[in-house]
């Protein structure tokens, strides 16, 4: 229902590839966050202001990543990818500056 993806992850997938000038949105994941370990949120429930979600899976990497971002994106984000959760209640999320 809903992907998370580390805007830390992309950050370093950009230094490790030579990547300049991209934004994490072309993750094409739905929320970016920072400071949150997503991997650690599979199989729990959790809650950002004020909507809660259960972590269900890896949001994997595909071939489209190399495409999007650069060469050897895809094999950079294994275990890496994001997270996919089901969304628990109704809500609004907004941008936090």
């Amino acid at each position: 229902q809903i992907t998370f993806f580390a805007a830390e992850v992309f950050d370093e997938l950009c230094h490790a590839l030579g990547v300049s000038g991209k934004s994490p949105g072309v993750t094409r994941r739905n929320v970016i966050t920072a400071g949150a370990d997503l991997n650690a949120l599979i199989g729990e429930e959790f809650e950002i202001q004020g909507v809660r979600f259960a972590g269900v899976a890896e949001c994997s990497p595909c071939y489209w990543m190399d495409a999007a971002i650069a060469p050897g994106a895809e094999k950079f984000l294994h275990a890496r990818g994001g997270l996919r959760a089901r969304i628990l209640t109704d809500g609004v999320l907004r941008v936090d500056k």
